[in-house]
This record gives C-alpha cells, structure tokens and sequence, in this order.
C-alpha cells in the first residue's frame, strides 16, 4: 500500500513537470518562429516541415532548456511510477499533464480556452479518479527475454515511421501523427522501465545488457525530438493531447495483455469507464487544437462553442470583391495612355462643369436630379452647353 501511495504521488508529480516541460518547449519554438520571420528568414521546407537548422535553434533557447531540465524530473517520476503502478493507472495519472499544459498555456502562450476544452479537459480528470478508484495494487509479468527483444525491434520501427512521418505529412497531419508517435515512445519508455532487469537487485551488467534499456534510450531520444517537431507543426494543446492518448492508451493495453495489469475485483466496468472518457477527453482537446499554429500571435481567434477552426477576419470579403472589381495593371492599359495626353487640351472649367453636373444628377434627395435621369424637363430652358447651364443653377 505504501508503495502504491508512492507510485501515485510520483505521477501527479510528472504530470505537472511534463506539463511544464511542454509549455516551456513551445514558448521556445514560438520565440525561434518570431526571431525568424523578424529577420525574413523561413523556418519551413517545401512539405510544410521546420527545417533542422530551426529545431536546433529551438534547442538553444534558453526557455526550450528549462523545458527540457523539466523532463528530467518529469522521467523520474514516471519511472517510479510505472514500478509502483498498473500501466494503465500510471500512464494515465501522468497523462493529466494535459490538463497542466492548457492551464499555463492560458498563462504564458497567452491561449484562450472556452467551454468545449474545460469540459474535455474536466472529462479527463474525472476519467483519472475512476481509474483510481478500480484499479489492483498488483503488478508484475514481462520476465521473458522474447517480450525484451520484441519491445526493442518495435520501438526501432516507430521511430523510423516517425521521423519520416513528421518531415513528409505537412503541418496539420504532421503535427497529429508526430505528438501520437512521441506518446507512444514514451509510453514504450514506462514499459520498459516495468520490466527492466538489473533493478532489484541491483545489478549493472544485467541492467546495461538488458534490450530494455537500449529502448529506454532510443524511445526517449527520438520521443524528445519528434514532439519538439511536432511543437513547432502544430497548436501546443493539439499535440499534447495525441501525446497522452498514445501514452495512455498502449502501455494500458500491453499492461493487460501481457503484463497481469488488472482492475479491483468488481470494478473492471469502472476502468473501462475511466478510460474510454480519458480518452475521449484528450480526443476532443486534440480535435479543437489541431488547427495550425499561432507562433507570431497574428491569427484569428479561435471560433466559439462547439466549432472548430479559427474566425474568418471581417475584412476579408470586402477585400476579396475589390480585388475581383479592380485591376489598376488593366485600367492603366486600356483606358490611359500617356503617349494621347495632350496638356493644352485640357480645360479645366470644363472639366470641373462636368464634375457638378455628375454630382447635381446623382443627388437623391434632389427631384430634378432624379427627373434628369429620365429626361429633360419640360420647364428648363433650352441651352447648347449643359454642363456650364447646370453649373450656374447650382451656384444660383
């Protein structure tokens, strides 16, 4: 019991430094992107993806290394967790750094959140005190060296689908697919940590020889990265919400299938509860964050209640219909020429009679003006120049 309460403060506790960590790590790549576009320079390859240079940019900021001293803490607390834990009880748990990083997000990235994402976000939470509730103080299995070996030659492969993935997919799909990979390696990183030999006792040799390790290792380094990448794609809720579901959702199913995770006596339908609104909530978080980022603070705000997407900008339709209206390239060429312009031809009084008459005609609160437009008027006396004869009737 005392080893239960410990796993579960040990993953509250990295749930707030991975919720840091990634507000931090966004707040980094926000202030690269701004650096960037200040001195003109692109950040982005011909797929939408950020360049290397402008991730190891991003490295070297000095809030992406506090960020990344956060991980630290946050791995630590992780790792304690997942010895104490059910995988799906301490993924889970740690999964609630969802609800930290939407939290400072509002705070330090200055991101609006309305009703829809603290309903998900209240969802998720809820989910979390139910798997609590019903989950088994037990854990153990993964003794077989083939499960080792298996676990390692499957997070070699998603790394290489991830890292392809998240220069070739573009903005949107690239930032989903990549926060989902990242979770899923760092999910892979708990289960590892579950059934890494060399522990207790303790023993170097086994535990460096151990294939577990190497794949605490690769998942960690390649997860860092592609969620970096992911940051710098995608809208910071958006990818922390695919993150958790893949942390949550495969180390709580291979804890079941293969690593005697189970629920208290009665109470599986309560699990299965739990996770199902876990999960739905932070599917709802990443359905309204997937829209593209707003790395300059210069884009519409989000739409409000339950649509998705951002406001269209008021001016836009007006702005869209002068452009179709008029073309100055096309009147400069067909109506003006500067070769015909004859100066001494131009009269000024005439031009300016012409100017009235247009205005006198088009006045609508003036009946002649109107009674003009159908005809001459049966009371106005005849003259061979109009315009100098509607010029003298408005000045009279």
């Amino acid at each position: 019991m005392q080893l239960f309460v410990v796993g579960v403060i040990a993953a509250c506790l990295a749930a707030v430094a991975y919720g840091m960590s990634t507000v931090l790590r966004a707040l980094g790549a926000r202030r690269v992107a701004a650096t960037a576009a200040e001195e003109g320079k692109g950040i982005t390859t011909e797929t939408g993806a950020p360049t290397i240079s402008s991730t190891m940019s991003t490295f070297v900021d000095p809030a992406f290394i506090l960020g990344t001293t956060m991980v630290v803490f946050g791995f630590a607390g992780g790792a304690l967790a997942a010895r104490f834990l059910p995988l799906f009880l301490s993924q889970t748990i740690v999964s609630a750094n969802l609800v930290v990083t939407a939290l400072l997000g509002t705070i330090i990235l200055n991101i609006a959140l309305h009703t829809r994402e603290w309903v998900a976000i209240w969802l998720v939470v809820m989910s979390l005190c139910l798997l609590g509730v019903s989950s088994s103080h037990h854990t153990g299995g993964g003794e077989e060296v083939g499960f080792h070996w298996g676990l390692f030659l499957a997070t070699v492969a998603l790394c290489a689908f991830a890292l392809v993935a998240v220069y070739n997919l573009g903005s949107t799909a690239g930032a989903l697919v990549g926060g989902a990979a990242a979770g899923l390696l760092f999910g892979i990183i708990a289960i590892a940590v579950r059934i890494l030999d060399g522990v207790d006792p303790f023993d170097p040799v086994a535990l460096l020889t151990d294939p577990a390790a190497w794949t605490i290792a690769a998942a960690g380094a390649v997860g860092f990265y592609i969620q970096t990448v992911a940051l710098q794609l995608g809208a910071v809720n958006g990818v922390t919400a695919v993150l958790v579901v893949g942390e949550t959702a495969g180390p709580s199913l291979v804890g079941v299938v293969f690593l005697e995770d189970t629920a208290k006596p009665g109470l599986g339908w309560l699990a299965i509860l739990g996770f199902v609104g876990a999960v739905i909530g932070a599917v709802l978080v990443a359905w309204y964050g997937s829209v593209d980022p707003d790395h300059l603070g210069e884009a519409p705000p989000m739409k409000g209640g339950w649509r998705r997407g951002r406001e269209e900008p008021e001016d836009s339709e007006s702005e869209e219909l002068g452009s179709e209206e008029f073309d100055p390239a096309e009147l400069d060429a067909e109506q003006f020429d500067p070769e015909e312009f004859d100066p001494d031809a131009f009269d000024p009084d005439a031009f300016e009679a012409e100017a009235f008459e247009a205005e006198f005609r088009s006045d609508p609160d003036d009946p002649g003006a109107r009674a003009d437009e159908r005809g001459p008027r049966p009371d106005a006396p005849e003259s061979d120049d109009r315009s100098v004869g509607s010029r003298d009737s408005r000045h009279n």
